[in-house]
């Protein structure tokens, strides 16, 4: 391979001094509220995205004016773990620099929208305060580590939390780009004497997600992650973990060699081997992924080209750990636990339901006024969930009342506004801010799914919890393509309808209506709908009878996903 086969970021990123490039020069340039193009490719590295209001951008040009830039800036946070003084910090952050709102991603951390240039390396800064980063939270790294969002609830959950935190720091870039130019750090002497001991100079070919499971609760997606820990457990203590590898959401329309993909499990190691074998597999697409073309740069596409036994063997030689025979397990759901849990040790953990994961207040339903209310007059944690909620986390039994009064008080309490459909619904943010957005998402599903709900209601399934996923685009950010009803942008107002995925998120939707608007999918749906309430087995959910009736087919395999 020569260098004119590279990608265009593959010269930005070997060219960037470690993730450098002109990013202090761009700051101070006040003549445009952008950032030079090819640094908008090493920010993300810093967790920052160049954004502009596309609501308004049209107006703009006509006026003879640039975009109206801004940026999302996004936090690393292992596991979704935060403590009240730094919710409290994200909260005041939001309100300052931000657009008033925090969005919880599905990577259990948050990103804030709306921030402009002149304000950035300041709220940069008052994040890290709050012993929070950014660092790795976009990029071609491995992103925010996920974990099970309840570890208080025995110490098997406490045990990952810690095995999250330790891959998280593992896997972290050891460039001082980021504390140089955000932070006011010490500068090195020559960015050229820094090693990068498992990235290199120009890092992975794409992205990478990690993330450790509990079953019987599949609420990280595992199978969607490049490399998932599935713990194993015997008489209440981690006994190992059942690697898997090669999963990913993101395709183009229209590009039938793109595809989401479901992980391989490659076998069985011991809690101790996690760090090595996590390591191998990383460097292996490292060294291995395709860099010439991004939309072939993820790993399920190494390991589709190469073989799940290449791959396996590799890893193996890397890390020196041999896989052991898978142990067995299994998956119920893929969703959140919503309302009040006691754990082992007597504390209680409320999962509250966010919609499209946007903390904000609107109308009667205050609900960044009511989290920080809480913040501020209890001791307790807060755990972001893979799922895009909030879990108010290690409260006490004197302070469980007094919780419950104030989501009441703010308007905030499940009751008060989910379905089941909604309680199982995620959509990612699209329309305005995001650049790849074909379609809405966040702010439209909301509205689609009362519709639905009444579409259920009218065949007596009003009670039965459905996995519905909306995103703007193909690339899946709310992993659309393992839902039992996923949406997915093609144009304004216009969606591919994929059906029949697991409610485990162990099986794939199947493309069943491209391109179409709301009316033709409430109309493809609703008979669905009827069937199922008339003719579904005891327990059954809506992908499994979809698939069962033949109508759809089962995929579990993504590159056959297009396949007529």
């Amino acid at each position: 391979m020569t260098d004119t086969n590279l990608t265009e970021v593959e010269h930005i990123k070997a060219d960037s001094r470690h993730l450098r490039g002109t990013l202090v020069d761009g700051l101070r340039d006040t003549l445009t509220g952008a950032i030079a193009a090819p640094d908008t490719q090493l920010s993300k590295f810093h967790g920052i995205y160049q954004q502009d209001d596309r609501d308004i951008r049209s107006e703009r040009k006509r006026q003879k004016l640039e975009p109206a830039y801004s940026f999302m800036i996004r936090g690393r946070i292992p596991g979704g773990l935060l403590t009240t003084s730094q919710w409290l910090s994200l909260d005041r952050i939001a309100l300052q620099h931000a657009n008033r709102s925090i969005r919880l991603t599905t990577r259990q951390a948050v990103q804030y929208h709306g921030v402009v240039k002149r304000d950035l390396k300041q709220t940069i800064a008052e994040i890290n305060q709050s012993t929070l980063d950014t660092i790795a939270a976009c990029g071609d790294v491995n992103r925010n580590v996920m974990s099970p969002p309840l570890p208080a609830l025995s110490g098997v959950h406490r045990q990952v939390q810690a095995q999250a935190e330790k891959l998280s720091e593992r896997l972290m870039p050891r460039s001082r780009a980021y504390h140089e130019i955000w932070l006011d750090g010490k500068k090195v002497e020559s960015s050229q004497n820094e090693v990068e001991p498992i990235y290199g100079d120009t890092y992975l070919p794409r992205k990478f997600k990690a993330t450790f499971v509990i079953p019987p609760q599949n609420d990280v997606d595992v199978y969607s992650q490049d490399l998932g820990f599935i713990t194993i457990v015997k008489d209440g203590e981690i006994v190992g973990y059942n690697v898997t590898a090669g999963g990913g959401m993101g395709m183009t329309h229209g590009e039938t060699d793109t595809y989401p993909r479901l992980g391989d499990v490659l076998g069985f190691i011991l809690p101790e081997h996690v760090l090595q074998v996590a390591e191998a597999v990383v460097t292996t697409q490292r060294d291995y992924g395709d860099r010439t073309n991004r939309k072939h740069a993820r790993l399920k596409y190494t390991i589709d080209d190469r073989g799940v036994d290449w791959f396996r063997a590799e890893v193996e030689k890397r890390s020196g750990v041999a896989f052991e025979t898978a142990a067995k397990f299994s998956f119920v759901a893929n969703g959140d636990v919503y309302g009040w849990q006691k754990d082992d040790v007597g504390a209680w953990h409320y999962g509250l339901f966010v919609q499209g994961g946007r903390i904000s207040d609107v109308d009667e339903r205050r609900l960044l006024s009511g989290i920080r209310a809480i913040a501020r007059l209890h001791s307790c944690e807060f755990r972001l969930t893979p799922n895009q909620n909030l879990i108010i986390s290690k409260v006490a039994d004197s302070d469980k009342a007094s919780i419950d009064a104030l989501l009441a008080e703010y308007g905030i309490e499940n009751s008060a506004q989910a379905s089941p459909l909604r309680l199982n619904s995620m959509a990612c943010v699209a329309f305005p801010t995001c650049g790849l957005a074909m379609a809405e998402s966040e702010r439209y599903l909301p509205s689609l799914v009362d519709k639905l709900d009444a579409q259920l209601a009218s065949h007596g399934l009003q009670n039965e919890p459905i996995t519905i996923r909306m995103t703007g685009c193909p690339n899946g950010c709310a992993r659309p393509y393992i839902a039992e009803i996923g949406l997915v942008g093609k144009g304004p107002g216009r969606y591919t309808l994929f059906l029949g995925a697991g409610f485990a998120g162990e099986r794939l939707g199947a493309p069943y209506l491209d391109n179409a608007n709301e009316a033709e999918i409430m109309a493809a749906l609703d008979p669905l709908f009827a069937d199922f309430g008339k003719r579904r087995d005891p327990s059954e959910h809506f992908g499994d009878f979809l698939v069962r009736t033949g109508t759809v087919r089962e995929v579990t395999a993504g590159r056959n996903i297009h396949d007529s």
